[in-house]
């Protein structure tokens, strides 16, 4: 009720006028303690823009950005043009088969019709660290407001990155937020592309641009910390390596990415009232936009869309109205394993375990898995075999050998070895509907770059560590570690993903019998390249471990689970059912069964689970490479932005929020890697009234999937 509030009585425009006659009680606008110097941009709409750096719809969807000027000293412009355009992306299928400039995407409004002739957003920019003075944290922070924002009716929409991008990594949630003339709050939640060179001694600033660590000081967005004792008996042992800010900052800044979401809209009410608060009579800016008559709503997908619901449970302070989020990266507690998770009647095989444990189980099993004969046709099968498994150095089927030998994998030939390592998949929650994605996921080197970095991050551990002997460098054709090209280096913040293996820098085991090379390359002992399962198990140890880094990195697992409570805030989830990055049976389900335990009748969460939906849209538009995605898959972004939608309606007009369903989408069917084009019948609106059929069952501690 006190979010329709918002739309009737006390506009704020009312509002502003009894602050200029010294009536409204508003406070003088305050920047935040922890905000360090606020950078300003403002964009036409025409040659730069906030959505899409001057680029458009067209310049977004093409597979190549502009040069550079200078290639090894791009400008601060020049890497936000490139970041945007590469995270956008990475998240979005770009292609008009899949969708894009029909289903979602800069020219297409809220009801489908068009957005202005190439999506370009007009308005200001404003970018700042977030820190406690030491410049150790340094958590980017951004503000974009629209230059249709609405004073008068105010929103504010929450972009935290997913994966670990940096600040422009949620450049396609906010999309929908700048089309609707909503203020966007971001954060790059303390991670980011661009690493510490550590040969060289240079760090990435906030703007992506690098200087040495000496210079930089404490306005480094990242560096090690280490000694320069430490720097060069670092560099003597294990030449041209990188430090990753999500795994080597010692912060274990997940912890705080709830904070960081609350802070970005914090930093939102700031700037926006430094724009549109009345003046008290001294010429004050005062904070006449606030909580109160301000819809804010927590938005985000993956990593994302966990910080908004870690940033909805951490709000004591009413900052956040709704939340509406994609994927979302959620831990649960260790209670969790007594909530009850079903589908068709049956008892899921596992459920709400932790990032790092079952991440840490596909580093394991699944690039032998990948070899199994019943995926065979599955996207990337045959190039994974060819890749992985050729005679040259047959990797994945020396993989499937050393777990046999390791007493992990029952079997005689590969196949049986392979399809006993998919079996253990879906027996650790995996769903058959992402069986399929398994030789992609493989190939790409997923799992071992994500539990690789999470090890880090909850143990704490420096770069020096080289936890379980892993470190990051440019490596060679023959997986030798090798110098950086100097270009590829200077836009790293831009093109980057912080979890290596990106932006050309990849994960090297230091401990190969032949000499420290690229992971999948490496030898063991025995001379045999098996995919480096004895730095597997050692990080797979670490989760049931008891020596002092093992401890650690539990501690650390236990400071990021959320608690369920979401403080009665109206809350839509919308998750993939194929998701094999983060299966639904460890995330979005029994996170609903949790909340509805913890809040009872006060939970205003729906559920909306989504057929042939995975959690890598950017894949379906990759035909040539990953030829399948397009045939099998449907966008999940458009069920984001519709449920953005649907809570902005709620919020505004006390529209109903949907039940909890499942929606049953049509896959597009035809040539792998050339399938027709998306339609509208594809991606199905979810009911009103779902069919019991359709309708997920959720009590507290329980939850009830439908086949």
């Amino acid at each position: 009720m006190r979010n329709q509030m918002k739309t009737m009585g006390l506009t704020v425009v009312a509002a502003a006028a009894l602050a200029a006659c010294g009536g409204g009680g508003d406070d003088v606008n305050q920047k935040p303690a922890y905000l360090g110097t606020v950078a300003e941009a403002t964009y036409d709409g025409n040659s730069n823009d906030l959505l899409t750096a001057g680029l458009g719809a067209t310049g977004l969807a093409a597979a190549v950005v502009p040069a550079d000027a200078d290639p090894l000293r791009p400008t601060v412009v020049e890497l936000r043009r490139r970041a945007i355009h590469t995270n956008y992306r990475a998240i979005v299928d770009t292609t008009a088969a899949g969708g894009f400039g029909s289903l979602y995407g800069p020219t297409v409004a809220e009801a489908g019709t068009q957005f202005g002739t190439d999506g370009k957003i007009a308005g200001t920019e404003y970018l700042a660290y977030a820190d406690d003075g030491t410049g150790r944290q340094n958590v980017t922070l951004m503000v974009q407001v629209p230059s249709t924002f609405n004073a008068a009716s105010p929103c504010i929409v929450t972009a935290t990155s997913s994966g670990s991008r940096g600040v422009y990594g949620g450049i396609s949630t906010g999309e929908w937020g700048l089309k609707r003339g909503c203020a966007v709050a971001y954060s790059d939640k303390g991670t980011g592309g661009a690493p510490h060179d550590l040969m060289a001694d240079t760090v990435p600033l906030i703007g992506g641009d690098r200087a040495t660590a000496a210079s930089a000081g404490r306005n480094a967005h990242f560096n090690a910390g280490l000694t320069e004792a430490e720097r060069i008996a670092f560099n003597a042992a294990s030449p041209n390596r990188f430090a990753f800010k999500h795994a080597h900052s010692g912060q274990n800044p997940e912890k705080d990415w709830g904070r960081s979401t609350l802070r970005a809209v914090e930093f939102a009410f700031y700037v926006i009232n430094q724009r549109h608060g009345a003046l008290d009579g001294a010429g004050n800016r005062l904070a006449t936009i606030k909580p109160s008559n301000t819809v804010v709503i927590a938005s985000g997908l993956s990593n994302g869309g966990g910080a908004a619901i870690a940033a909805a449970e951490q709000d004591t302070t009413g900052l956040i109205d709704g939340v509406a989020v994609s994927e979302p990266q959620v831990n649960l507690p260790a209670s969790a394993a007594n909530l009850t998770v079903r589908r068709g009647g049956q008892p899921v095989s596992a459920h709400s375990k932790s990032l790092y444990d079952y991440t840490s189980h596909a580093n394991l099993y699944q690039a032998c898995a990948s070899l199994a004969p019943s995926l065979a046709g599955a996207p990337f099968s045959a190039g994974f075999n060819a890749g992985f498994a050729g005679a040259a150095l047959p990797i994945a089927p020396n993989r499937c050998n050393s777990l046999r030998a390791a007493g992990l994998l029952q079997g005689t030939t590969t196949a049986e070895l392979a399809e006993d390592a998919l079996r253990k998949m879906l027996a650790y929650g995996w769903e058959a509907e992402s069986n399929p994605l398994h030789p992609s996921h493989a190939g790409f080197e997923v799992a071992p770059a994500i539990t690789t970095t999470y090890a880090n991050a909850y143990a704490r551990a420096s770069v020096k560590d080289n936890l379980c002997g892993f470190s990051y460098a440019n490596t060679a054709a023959t997986g030798a570690v090798a110098p950086v090209v100097p270009a590829a280096l200077a836009v790293m913040a831009a093109t980057g993903n912080g979890v290596p293996t990106s932006a050309g820098i990849n994960l090297v085991n230091n401990n190969g019998s032949l000499g420290a090379a690229r992971d999948f390359l490496s030898f063991n002992a025995a001379g045999v390249a098996d995919w480096n399962l004895s730095g597997a198990l050692c990080l797979r140890n670490l989760m049931t471990g008891t020596d002092a880094v093992s401890q650690r990195l539990q501690a650390g697992v236990n400071e990021v689970r959320l608690t369920g409570n979401l403080r009665g805030k109206p809350s839509i989830i919308v998750h993939g059912r194929a998701d094999a990055l983060l299966p639904p049976n460890h995330t979005s389900r029994p996170y609903t069964a949790l909340n509805r335990q913890v809040e009872g009748s006060a939970s205003k969460l729906s559920y909306i689970e989504v057929t042939n939906a995975q959690h890598f849209d950017g894949f379906i538009g990759l035909p040539a490479v990953l030829g399948g995605y397009d045939s099998r898959y449907i966008p999940l972004h458009v069920y984001l932005n519709r449920s953005l939608d649907a809570m902005l309606a709620h919020l505004r007009s006390g529209t109903a929020l949907p039940p909890s369903q499942v929606v049953r989408t049509v896959p597009r069917g035809g040539t792998a890697g050339a399938a027709p084009a998306i339609t509208t019948a594809n991606v199905p609106a979810w009911a009103a009234s779902p069919t019991s059929a359709d309708a997920i069952a959720v009590s507290a501690g329980s939850i009830a999937i439908p086949e």
